[in-house]
């Protein structure tokens, strides 16, 4: 088992930045890939970006690039997501996963992750 805590949500202005952590219990982390996924009002979860275990290979959503980094410190379980020039349509609820089918499928799709976060909210001012 794996439970995920996820901190560092809030309320900021646009062109703001934030750093949102996810910090990891249980003797599986460090072997899956990590990813962060976010939801919005009346809105499905999309990817945003995650992190493989072994290539340390990142990926991140077309929406997010060039403006988030996810990076992983495996001796403190812990996985971060630094989000710069932040805007409006980022505002959402934003949840970190992980999974075995996350590192041996792929990274994108919500239903290879096993283990949630509860979620924290990141709200962007205009």
């Amino acid at each position: 088992q794996v439970q995920l805590v996820e901190s560092g949500g809030g309320l900021v202005q646009a062109g703001g930045s934030l750093r949102l952590s996810c910090a990891a219990s249980g003797r599986t982390f460090g072997r899956y890939a990590m990813g962060w996924f976010r939801q919005a009002p009346g809105k499905e979860r999309n990817f945003v970006t995650a992190i493989m275990w072994n290539s340390g290979s990142t990926y991140y959503a077309d929406s997010v690039k060039g403006r988030f980094t996810i990076s992983r410190d495996n001796a403190k379980n812990t996985v971060y997501l630094q989000m710069n020039s932040l805007k409006p349509e980022d505002t959402a609820v934003y949840y970190c996963a992980t999974g075995v089918r996350a590192q041996t499928i792929g990274p994108f799709n919500e239903k290879n992750y096993d283990y949630w976060g509860q979620g924290t909210q990141v709200t962007v001012s205009s």
